[in-house]
């Protein structure tokens, strides 16, 4: 038994360290947190100093015993979790269980961090030794009782005014009104037309543009022509007319490279470049961090991924500057070293931004031993590093004023004349409109230049877009929400409890997530403010720093929130969930209400059950009048004996019972495709074509509900050659081409019936 315990979060990190120190130190994975509050109501104890009852994860108990042995019969133990409140919390878990069990006695127990998982960092850590940050675990101590009493006092309310299995979140709540306050921007958004006026001009070869910017002395503004006419008027009066021009500027202009990463900035370039989700990003850069097995040995790649730094160490710098002095031209080397401020509000600065652990091993010497997304990511960090060090990009850029008659037009161009920075790596931004960068003809004052064609365009203006991933953590960010490790978790909260779907990568509010965003805004509007969110992330901070003691920020947040929760137990669920209309219902003249129902907004009425009118919520009254009751004639309802008539739903039209809602029967309009295969499991039904609610096809059989058997992919009347099971599938793969299938999971056999290949060929020949 080695004298050193050395505990991890990750099993993975564990490889990696074990290479670095050897023999003496036997290294062992928490697998996370290993304690977590009792998931019951007093597990925080209010009239106690919130005292917590903590309870051991039971999937991390039998790690947790592992560590405990080998905490006795080790002479000394390292606590060396993350560098982060997270990790100080966990080793103070630890520590506290170690304790309990005896387990430690007067050995030396003590926390080492390291930022970055190299040997030289690894052993330097391990030789500076420090005690466990009480300052640290009472911050994330205050952060897991708030989130707890947020949790376990509004979500039940949410229960019984709202729906069941909802969830009301500290952070998560406040990022929720973000998205629905700009959905109503959206929503109230009232397009208006402007008119632009535009010169196609030449010199040479060379074709350029220019722009309307002044009309008899004036400079031109957004909606000085808000209509055709008021263009057509200028065109008239300018129409055959010399063009000549009277002034041009020329200015050299230069663009500084953006800071390295912090977690905030990684994540939403990884969503704008790389396609990929806050989520996937974190648990990538995780990967990075821990360690990847390279030719020469495994070796974390990154530092460490939680941070909100935009600060190099000074070895990292000096590596970088001679990377850059061997590998570029004289003039990409600045004189010093570049340094950034980070302009994030709640930045904690004790680590470092996220950076290669060398850049000396370029994306390049790593790919072959990195995933896709792994490859990805790596070479998106190691470009910004490399560029945040490198010299400022040079444009030439030119503006030139054209006269023609009363009308003064503006062409502008631009021409990068050193790339600095650009050479390497350039950020995106988020719905950024498109520049014009058109390299201009030399001109000069007083010449002439043809009038090739003067025409209007028409524009609309456009409503804010809906946030996407980046757009949102960059507005989380500004507003003070939540911390950069915690950006994923609130978003795929989001998503998880449908509150939100994404379109087109935007995230649109569902009708839940607005009816919750309505009653927390409405009965709850302090806790769902971001000021009010953004100073308690500040008060948290302060507890961490030492400056404020976490007991006073929770009484005080408690008073207040308990009152609240209190006062609203009185609300009515119709007062939470129903919207007044002021519209009278037109089959009993009763009033109309908004509801949330299972599958989202309605319209009905209040007089309901004796009145069953009801109405889409993007339908209006006329509409709906306007839509003629169809009966089928030659049928009647297989359930009742009542009409049959085609209605219309969520989804568009189907067969119903007249008699609803005493009778639910429903059917498909159209008559679902017969495969003509028999179902492999009743072997009585057929396999049909059918669609899901989202419009996607499957195949069930016919005689559902007796029978439940489906599969998203076309059946074939083939028995499968390795199983026996009676039916194969089709499926098509851009990698593999067209396959037969076994749906057997416990087989899954595959033929190939058509390769890529010929999939192409075919389908060039059909064109």
């Amino acid at each position: 038994m080695a004298d050193n315990l050395l505990i991890v979060e990750s099993p993975s990190k564990a490889k990696t360290l074990k290479k670095y120190l050897g023999k003496d130190f036997e290294i062992l994975a928490s697998y996370g947190h290993v304690r977590g509050l009792v998931r019951k109501d007093g597990s925080v104890d209010v009239e106690h100093d919130f005292a917590m009852k903590y309870q051991i994860i039971a999937k991390n108990a039998k790690h947790v015993d592992a560590i405990i042995s080998a905490a006795k019969a080790a002479k000394n133990v390292y606590l060396a979790t993350d560098p982060d409140r997270e990790g100080e919390a966990i080793s103070w878990h630890l520590l506290e269980i170690l304790n309990g069990k005896k387990a430690l006695d007067d050995k030396l127990v003590k926390r080492v961090v390291f930022h970055e998982i190299t040997e030289s960092a690894v052993l330097a850590a391990v030789a500076h030794p420090r005690d466990v940050d009480a300052h640290l675990v009472n911050a994330q101590q205050a952060r897991s009782a708030l989130d707890y009493l947020v949790g376990f006092n509004l979500s039940p309310l949410l229960w019984r005014k709202v729906r069941s299995g909802l969830s009301a979140g500290r952070v998560q709540s406040p990022a929720l009104r973000l998205i629905c306050e700009r959905e109503k921007e959206i929503r109230a958004f009232v397009s208006q037309e402007f008119w632009s006026i535009h010169l196609d001009s030449h010199k040479g070869r060379t074709k350029f543009g220019a722009r309307l910017n002044e009309w008899r002395g004036k400079k031109l503004e957004q909606f000085d022509m808000p209509n055709e006419a008021s263009q057509a008027e200028i065109l008239k009066a300018i129409e055959g007319k010399p063009a000549a021009v009277t002034h041009v500027e020329k200015k050299r202009k230069s663009r500084n490279p953006t800071a390295p990463f912090t977690t905030s900035t990684m994540q939403q370039e990884a969503v704008r470049k790389l396609g990929m989700t806050t989520d996937k990003t974190m648990r990538t850069a995780q990967q990075l961090y821990e360690g990847i097995a390279l030719a020469d040995g495994t070796v974390g790649l990154i530092t460490y991924m939680r941070t909100d730094s935009v600060a190099l160490a000074n070895e990292a710098l000096a590596e970088i500057r001679a990377f850059i002095g061997n590998n570029f031209d004289a003039e990409s080397l600045p004189a010093q070293p570049v340094t950034y401020k980070n302009k994030s509000k709640n930045a904690q600065e004790a680590h470092e931004a996220i950076r290669p652990t060398s850049i000396l091993r370029t994306p390049a010497s790593v790919k072959a031993f990195l995933s896709a997304e792994q490859f990805k990511l790596y070479e998106m960090i190691w470009k910004r590093t490399l560029a945040s060090q490198m010299a400022p990009a040079r444009f030439d850029t030119t503006s030139v004023d054209i006269a023609i008659g009363e009308a003064m037009f503006r062409a502008s161009g631009q021409v990068l004349v050193f790339a600095g920075f650009l050479a390497v790596y350039e950020e995106d931004v988020d719905d950024a409109e498109d520049e014009e960068h058109a390299k201009l003809p030399p001109l000069e004052a007083g010449e002439e230049v043809p009038v090739d064609k003067l025409f209007g365009e028409q524009h609309f203006t456009q409503p804010p877009p809906r946030f996407s991933e980046a757009s949102l953590v960059k507005a989380l960010e500004e507003f003070g929400i939540g911390r950069p490790s915690t950006y994923a978790s609130i978003i795929k909260t989001l998503k998880d409890r449908e509150y939100v779907n994404l379109d087109k990568k935007r995230f649109l509010p569902t009708d839940t997530g607005e009816v919750v965003n309505k009653f927390l805004t409405d009965h709850f509007a302090q806790y769902v403010d971001y000021q009010f969110t953004s100073k308690l992330e500040d008060k948290l901070d302060e507890i961490s720093n030492g400056d404020r003691d976490w007991i006073p920020v929770m009484q005080e947040f408690w008073t207040g929130f308990s009152n609240q929760i209190e006062e609203k137990k009185a609300l009515k669920r119709s007062e939470v969930t129903h919207e007044a209309l002021d519209e009278a219902c037109p089959k009993c003249a009763k009033q109309l209400t908004v509801r949330l129902g299972k599958r989202g907004r309605f319209v009905g009425c209040t007089g309901y059950p004796e009145c069953d009118y009801t109405r889409d919520m993007n339908e209006t009254a006329e509409q709906k009048a306007e839509e003629a009751v169809q009966v089928i004639e030659d049928r009647v309802c297989p359930d009742d004996g009542g009409q049959l008539i085609i209605k219309t739903g969520r989804y568009g039209k189907f067969i119903g019972c007249a008699n609803y809602p005493k009778c639910k029967h429903i059917e498909p309009l159209e008559k679902p495709k017969d495969t003509g295969v028999g179902c492999p499991v009743c072997k009585q039904g057929m396999l049909i074509e059918r669609k899901s609610r989202y419009g996607k096809l499957f195949y069930s059989c016919n005689t559902y509900p007796k029978c439940t058997y489906a599969t998203w992919n076309p059946p074939i009347n083939e028995a499968c050659s390795k199983c026996g099971w009676p039916v194969m599938t089709l499926k098509t793969t851009k990698r593999r081409g067209l396959e037969k299938v076994c749906p057997q999971k416990e087989c899954g056999h595959t033929e190939t019936v058509m390769t890529p290949e010929q999939l192409a060929s075919q389908a060039e020949s059909v064109e």
